[in-house]
């Protein structure tokens, strides 16, 4: 069923445009290898990504600020794989990470095609927790930054996904307004609970199956989006 009364649309980008999983692991598997880390990186993968997901959510609560986050979930995931790394090392990594991370950027399947259909009837926007200056060359680099009308990230504005202030920000900056407003995310506590708590309309972009109420409209591919924009 098709949604009436919508402009503007507002995107989550890492997990739901930018595929974030696979770029990550290409810069992993480039800096670990170019200071020399000898691990397993499928191994390193798999505690990284737990302890990452930990992290940002202390980064969104406040409990860790930018720099304690790139330390600390990497010395988190090499003490999880016993493995001793110098510190001096780990910051160098983290510094690398950021650098090579988007020197690669694919995107979800149907991003492009999805994007050019819902440009010729809404505005678009991207609502952001990540970095600004990563998520800006993210956005540059995969040749999608065009489709947008404004970013809105959670370092510039001073408080991330779900604090309802990014969400009232970026609809005051889209100079729109709530009942015209959608926010599509994959990120269920930050995008939706987020954008709901503000009486936002959302999609859950529910690209693992996740157990969901039945009221809250979801897709598990961004083609889907054509039932209801």
């Amino acid at each position: 069923m098709k949604i009436n009364g919508i402009t503007d649309i507002f995107f989550d980008l890492d997990h739901t445009l930018w595929d974030f999983d696979r770029n990550s692991e290409l810069a992993f598997d480039k800096i670990l290898k170019l200071n020399n880390v000898e691990v397993d990186l499928q191994e390193f993968l798999t505690h990284y990504k737990a302890i990452n997901l930990q992290y940002w959510k202390w980064y969104r609560d406040e409990k860790v600020d930018k720099a304690l986050m790139r330390f600390g979930r990497l010395k988190d995931t090499f003490t999880a794989l016993n493995k001793t790394v110098a510190e001096s090392i780990i910051h160098q990594l983290a510094e690398d990470y950021i650098t090579y991370l988007t020197d690669h950027n694919y995107l979800f399947n149907h991003t492009i095609e999805v994007l050019e259909y819902l440009s010729d009837n809404y505005n678009l926007h991207i609502l952001s927790n990540g970095f600004e200056e990563v998520q800006t060359k993210k956005l540059i680099k995969s040749n999608i930054n065009h489709y947008f009308k404004t970013v809105t990230n959670g370092e510039s504005v001073g408080v991330k996904k779900p604090n309802p202030r990014i969400f009232h920000h970026a609809i005051e900056k889209a100079n729109t307004s709530i009942e015209k407003s959608i926010m599509i995310g994959d990120g269920f506590e930050a995008d939706i609970l987020g954008a709901m708590s503000i009486g936002m309309d959302v999609i859950y972009f529910n690209e693992f199956n996740q157990d969901v109420e039945a009221s809250i409209k979801h897709v598990n591919n961004l083609l889907d989006l054509k039932k209801y924009l």
